[in-house]
């Protein structure tokens, strides 16, 4: 053990001495092209090399964990719920990263047997070669292990799976081409799934179930990643949704500059209606939606989880039902600077308008707390427009109210035009219908809403209406006929 840890201990004073003059002494600046290159190439093999010690040890530390009891695991001892925490702890890594390695390890690593304490053989002991000669490393290992053993296929074939890999991966595969990338061994490890599941021991169904499932990646850049896979019935009611919000016989041109509604001084009356009247209904037809088809399934999908939220019908947590609860200073929400947080999400700050966006649909919580981080006092503010003043606002406003908007009052959120915050009250003359979309952009976008006798009306960005005229908002059919029969 002294031997190992003493020549481990030499090769880190080696590789911290070479990176020292890399960076300090600027050593690869001298180099010409192929020494430069030379270099890549060697220093990936070195970090492959040391990937496979971490593998290595990685899977015993594992192996370890699964065969001590409860609380004399290292898990336990170090205070960590998992080997994957553990592990992430020690390396410093991602989570992804983690996953990865702990995955190449039960891909590779020699288990030992409970009763003999033998060591027995690798589930990939091909792969676990390569490794060990630096011809591949843990991103290789962790993909082609993930993709064969998706696809449940019995040892001996798994073995011929390996087999094949890794000599692709080394460069030594029959068909003499050279060494395989991480990206090329797992299209050639999808191939061999597909092959090796052909048939499939497992009913189709049985295998849909299996493998069905939506993950969220992490908060990066303000966004976070789905990814899945869905049961064709799962698909298929959302895609419904998606159409019975999105209207797909309401697109719209998808003109960079929008439409310009400009008066024609030669045509002041046609077809009985005056100037005004035809701008109004040129405004109300119009669709003046830039977003892609993506970007409109993603506010669909906004929609549909806001509906389904305040829907009553979902599980409680904790005795209250589902809430997306988005944290931000008092004084960063005064001053508009600094950021907001979605603690479930992590420390990814948010911007701002997502928590006055969240706040006007649902109930502030005001923490006072002190200095030192006390809490003093809590103080609940209930903001949210009830059953019968919602119907009442649908009557009035039909759908939401953003010219050339088609999505139906049922996926409306309800905006309060002057923010509670300003004292604005959570009645009908102050709530108007909007979608997801237009509300999460409303300070954004151009468009204006103001309140008039109890009435929205609303003003175009230039760009759509240079005369900036103020204009009655309403889809209602019933205030529509009315407002017919008034001219």
């Amino acid at each position: 053990m002294e031997q190992f840890a003493s020549r481990l201990d030499r090769a880190q004073i080696a590789l911290a001495e070479a990176t020292a003059d890399a960076f300090v002494d600027g050593t690869c600046r001298e180099l010409d092209d192929e020494d430069l290159l030379g270099i890549v190439k060697q220093v990936a093999h070195v970090a492959r090399l040391a990937e496979a010690l971490l593998v290595d040890a990685a899977g015993e530390v594992q192996d370890r964990v699964d065969s001590a009891v409860p609380s004399e695991r290292l898990t336990t001892v170090r205070g960590c719920r998992s080997t994957k925490e553990l592990v992430q702890r020690l390396t410093r890594g991602s989570s992804r990263s983690t996953t990865e390695l702990l995955r190449a390890a039960k891909a590779v690593s020699r288990p030992t047997a409970l009763a003999s304490g033998e060591a027995l053989p690798a589930r990939y002991p091909a792969l676990r070669a390569a490794l060990s000669r630096g011809d591949v490393g843990i991103d290789a290992v962790a993909t082609v292990a993930g993709t064969i053993d998706a696809a449940g296929c019995a040892a001996e074939a798994r073995w011929a799976a390996d087999e094949e890999l890794a000599a692709s991966a080394c460069g030594t595969g029959a068909d003499g081409a050279p060494a395989a990338g991480v990206d090329e061994l797992r299209l050639q490890a999808q191939v061999w799934a597909i092959w090796l599941d052909q048939d499939g021991a497992e009913p189709r169904e049985a295998r849909a179930m299996r493998k069905r499932g939506v993950t969220l990646g992490a908060c990066r850049d303000g966004l976070v990643p789905i990814s899945g896979s869905l049961l064709p019935e799962v698909a298929g009611q959302l895609g419904t949704l998606f159409d019975a919000i999105l209207n797909p016989k309401t697109d719209g041109p998808a003109l960079p500059d929008g439409p310009r509604f400009t008066p024609d001084e030669d045509t002041t009356r046609f077809g009985g209606e005056s100037l005004e009247e035809q701008v109004t209904d040129a405004l109300e037809s119009s669709r003046p939606d830039l977003r892609s088809r993506v970007q409109r399934q993603h506010d669909a999908f906004a929609s549909i989880l806001g509906v389904a939220a305040r829907s009553g019908d979902l599980p409680t947590i904790g005795g209250a039902a589902p809430t997306l609860v988005v944290a931000v200073s008092a004084d960063d929400l005064r001053t508009g600077t600094g950021s907001a947080h979605i603690p479930s999400l992590g420390a990814e700050p948010v911007p701002l308008g997502v928590a006055r966006h969240t706040a006007c649909t649902g109930a502030v919580q005001r923490v006072f707390s002190d200095d030192n981080g006390r809490i003093r006092a809590i103080h609940t503010v209930e903001r949210v427009f009830d059953q019968h003043q919602r119907r009442a606002i649908t009557l009035r406003d039909g759908n939401c109210i953003i010219s050339g908007c088609d999505v139906p009052a049922a996926w409306c959120e309800i905006h309060h035009v002057t923010e509670h915050s300003r004292g604005g009250p959570t009645h009908t003359d102050n709530g108007v219908l909007l979608c997801w979309h237009h509300h999460r952009t409303l300070e954004t976008s151009g468009w204006q809403i103001r309140m008039r006798d109890g009435v929205p009306e609303i003003k175009a960005p230039y760009w759509i209406d240079p005369d900036q005229r103020w204009r009655p908002a309403t889809t209602s059919p019933t205030r529509l006929r009315q407002r017919r029969k008034r001219r």
